[in-house]
């Protein structure tokens, strides 16, 4: 490829994703509750997709009511999206009530992630390469409850995030052009 045509494709690349992310602020200046959605969904994977070693925490440590505390965890992060899937409904006002009981699933949430770090941190095993897991989920609990802790802020601003929103500019800039008097072919 000669330069030229380098130039032109990255310009094409350029144009095409500034395209990308200015449609992206227009659906999110429409419905400003998928932040809030979005945030809980990449915390609810993060937890739900690492089950496994959380799951052999559990049974290596077994501490007071960790299996109570994960399923307390994964059911509740489950609800919280039903939650926040009611709370901000369509072209109406947010519903107060959906966003109280999404509130009081977050408290016994972090309650329940906070009982599991506890057990393990109150454990006497040693972290060798065959415990490496324990040390992974610390981390993807940790994770959990940061990932709750800002879906809950976002719930909460996302009046002021909304109103943000709608004060920036996606417009298209179009250009202008003149256009000369335009000939007709008289038919003869």
């Amino acid at each position: 490829m000669d330069k030229k045509t380098k130039k032109a494709a990255n310009s094409k690349f350029k144009t095409s994703l500034k395209e990308f992310f200015r449609k992206l602020l227009v659906s999110l200046k429409k419905k400003p509750d998928i932040i809030p959605l979005g945030l809980l969904l990449i915390t609810f994977l993060i937890f739900s997709l690492n089950l496994t070693d959380i799951s052999n925490t559990t049974s290596k440590i077994q501490g007071p009511n960790m299996g109570l505390s994960e399923f307390i965890a994964m059911l509740l992060s489950i609800l919280s999206m039903i939650c926040l899937l009611n709370a901000f409904p369509k072209r109406q006002k947010p519903n107060k009530m959906m966003i109280v009981v999404y509130l009081i699933l977050f408290a016994v949430t972090i309650w329940a992630d906070i009982n599991y770090i506890s057990c393990i941190n109150a454990s006497s095993i040693k972290i060798n390469a065959a415990t490496a897991y324990i040390t992974k989920t610390k981390g993807i609990i940790i994770a959990h409850i940061i990932g709750m802790s800002l879906t809950t802020v976002a719930v909460i601003l996302e009046p002021i995030i909304a109103k943000l929103l709608k004060k920036i500019n996606t417009s298209v800039e179009i250009e202008e052009t003149e256009v000369g008097e335009i000939e007709l072919a008289e038919e003869e």
